[in-house]
């Protein structure tokens, strides 16, 4: 069903390794199959820039958002189908929409799933998707250090020296550090992108569910090992893109209030202005003359005379 996407990523990968080719590369080695395999990586992931983009915008109008959301789902809690009618009535108000989140995603795994097949039908001696069979010999044989391009961790002995390598044990000791290498650098991604997430929108619900998953990022490595060196060597490459992307993106495009919190944190740091501030201020304090002690004001009362005195001197 999917074969003109398999053929597309075949063709595109036949055509890479020509132009290596053509600029000196053995056409047979691991570098020019494994530069070919990276720069089809390359070519994808620049496509997908702008899808990227939108996703961070959309990731914005999300959590601006959020506040009317939660008084949404206090509102109707006990009515989900409402619940979910006045919010998707919310999003196309706002011209939000939830699932550009995981469109690059979701654009990113059929070409996953081709290159796998492609790989897979190298393995195997098959001349199609795009390659003949001097192409698609030359694919199989391609070795990177000693692990064949076409080769899988699960694949016997007698399978890796039929691929052309040499040492077979060291083979799938590579492709075991390649599966490690695809699992950490899984966690790395989802780690960069759910911290950037619990930033915008910290009392997201999916938010324990998304760590779950962030941690149990590098079991994916076990996935690799049922994959084409190739392969793996498409997923480390797109991970590392990723990181690097998100990266320049997210520090071009800090998270609103983020400014504000590091200026009330300057403000509270006992920076030089604010200390010189300070000391003037305190000087000014003591240089403030204290208020003189008013003199009291007696009021002198006049003297009461005695009853004989003001009687004019008695009586005779």
């Amino acid at each position: 069903m999917l074969d003109w996407l398999y053929n597309i990523v075949g063709w595109t990968l036949a055509r890479i390794h020509e132009g290596l080719t053509f600029v000196g590369l053995n056409p047979d080695s691991g570098w020019a199959w494994g530069l070919s395999i990276v720069l089809l990586t390359v070519l994808m992931r620049l496509l997908m820039v702008p899808l990227f983009v939108k996703q961070m915008n959309t990731q914005r109008k999300m959590q601006d958002i959020q506040p009317k959301i939660m008084k949404l789902r206090e509102r109707y809690k006990h009515d989900k189908q409402r619940l979910q009618q006045e919010s998707m009535k919310l999003y196309q108000e706002s011209g939000t929409n939830p699932i550009m989140g995981c469109l690059p995603l979701l654009l990113q795994m059929p070409v996953f799933f081709a290159l796998f097949s492609v790989l897979r039908s190298v393995a195997e001696g098959n001349a199609q998707y795009g390659f003949d069979e001097q192409l698609a010999a030359s694919a199989r044989q391609a070795l990177i250090f000693e692990a064949p391009i076409a080769a899988q961790f699960n694949s016997s002995s007698e399978e890796l020296i039929a691929l052309g390598s040499a040492d077979p044990i060291m083979a799938k000791v590579l492709i075991a550090i390649a599966c490690v290498i695809m699992g950490f650098t899984t966690f790395l991604t989802m780690r960069q992108s759910i911290k950037r997430s619990t930033a915008q929108m910290p009392d997201n619900p999916m938010m324990q569910t998304q760590k779950i998953m962030m941690y149990m990022a590098p079991a994916f490595g076990l996935f690799g090992l049922a994959m084409p060196v190739g392969v793996l060597l498409y997923w480390v490459t797109s991970n590392v893109w990723t990181m690097v992307q998100q990266h320049f993106l997210y520090r071009n495009q800090p998270v609103p209030g983020a400014d504000t919190a590091a200026d009330k944190g300057g403000a509270k740091s006992p920076s030089n202005g604010s200390a010189k501030g300070m000391l003037g201020r305190k000087k000014a304090v003591e240089s403030t003359p204290e208020p003189k002690e008013q003199p009291k004001i007696e009021r002198k009362q006049p003297k009461k005379k005695s009853r004989s005195k003001r009687g004019g001197g008695g009586s005779h």
